[in-house]
């Protein structure tokens, strides 16, 4: 019975875990991230968070070098319009996002790697629910292969 039990494990740890790196606003996305945390709520711990100042502030290329560097995928969050602690930093960066998501569909990249929400802070089970729903969506699509380097010897 204990071999039986050892090769269910070693089958556990061959699955595939998605990689994601997620930019969040300070003032909201990164408090609600911390609300989730607090109240215990659960999401796969292969989530990379990066706290900005605004979702503003997230350059296209941080989004293009991450899933060049082997990031599976890649989340921007910032705070609902209306909510922005710097006016209309989260408008600019849907008119930002909006831009480099079509650009990423365009050489290539499956558009559910790049996934852009609105959390505040206050919706932790909501930030926790929208981690969960990334990690499944980058796992249907598979293992990132699209900007990622080769290295040749």
């Amino acid at each position: 019975m204990s071999d039986t039990l050892a090769i269910d494990l070693r089958a556990a740890d061959t699955e595939w875990h998605p990689v994601i790196v997620a930019f969040l606003c300070n003032w909201c996305s990164y408090a609600g991230a911390d609300l989730a945390g607090v109240s215990r709520l659960q999401y796969a711990p292969n989530v990379r968070i990066i706290r900005v100042p605004c979702s503003a502030r997230i350059n296209p290329q941080f989004i293009m070098k991450a899933l060049q560097n082997g990031v599976d995928g890649v989340l921007v969050s910032g705070c609902h319009p209306g909510d922005c602690h710097y006016i209309s930093g989260n408008l600019v960066a849907r008119r930002k996002f909006a831009l480099t998501k079509k650009f990423l569909e365009f050489v290539g990249v499956e558009p559910e790697r790049v996934q852009f929400s609105w959390v505040s802070a206050s919706e932790g089970r909501r930030f926790s629910d929208l981690m969960n729903k990334v990690i499944a969506d980058v796992r249907r699509v598979g293992p990132a292969k699209g900007l990622k380097k080769e290295v040749s010897s």
